[in-house]
């Protein structure tokens, strides 16, 4: 019940703040993508601050964070992660669904971000359209930020590794960064969460030019890694 009761307070006092800041962000948009950028942060770093006081979930990181000339692999079961993207990296590119573009307000913002948007189902288009993308953000000295299993995954579970990996990988030319972690104990399905720490720790690179079969191997084995005990990047 008090769980229930935790869960309730974060979402009204999360989704007050997040309707605040991303109208403002939309508000400045047009005339300074630094302001975005900055305003991007600035709510993700109140989502962290809502979860720890409200849900009890506290964040502690592993190894050096990487702000530029790589590409960050993540594995990925559920949103708390997915917002740790705008909290522990400057300046991010994000690789998501063409979809999220389509909700009102946070997806204006999100294009202005710099975010690249993938049109799925359509291959080998959608391949090239990220590749293009990614290149204009890497160019700008950002990380290239992809969840490699193409959606959110089940705790526990290792799918095989999206196509969409190995063609930023080839196009780009530039080292993997793998990033696992424990969000899904306490980031639970349904409305209650686990209070708790996750642990997010970012592994030794992948370093570019390997054949996609060995990159893929190295890269899958590293995210399912446990976060607590994995060698971590220096």
């Amino acid at each position: 019940m008090m769980g229930t009761i935790r869960a309730i307070l974060f979402n009204i006092v999360f989704l007050a703040g997040s309707i605040l800041i991303t109208s403002s962000i939309a508000i400045a948009a047009p005339f300074s993508r630094e302001l975005v950028r900055w305003g991007a942060h600035q709510w993700a770093r109140w989502f962290v601050w809502c979860a720890r006081l409200f849900l009890g979930i506290r964040l502690v990181v592993r190894g050096r964070v990487p702000q530029e000339g790589v590409i960050i692999a993540s594995k990925h079961t559920s949103m708390y992660e997915t917002i740790l993207t705008l909290y522990l990296f400057h300046h991010p590119a994000v690789v998501m669904k063409a979809e999220l573009r389509k909700i009102p307000i946070w997806g204006f913002v999100a294009d202005r971000h710099g975010s690249i948007f993938v049109e799925r189902g359509k291959a080998g288009a959608a391949l090239k359209g990220m590749l293009r993308q990614a290149k204009a953000r890497a160019a700008d000295g950002r990380p290239i930020f992809i969840f490699p299993e193409g959606t959110r995954v089940a705790h526990g579970t290792q799918p095989p590794l999206k196509a969409g990996l190995f063609g930023v990988y080839g196009g780009l030319k530039v080292p993997v960064v793998p990033v696992t972690h424990d969000a899904a104990l306490c980031w639970t399905r349904g409305l209650a969460k686990q209070p708790g720490t996750v642990t997010v720790a970012f592994l030794p690179e992948v370093p570019a030019g390997l054949p996609r079969e060995e990159m893929e191997a190295a890269v899958h084995c590293a995210i399912n890694r446990d976060p607590l005990t994995a060698e971590v990047l220096a």
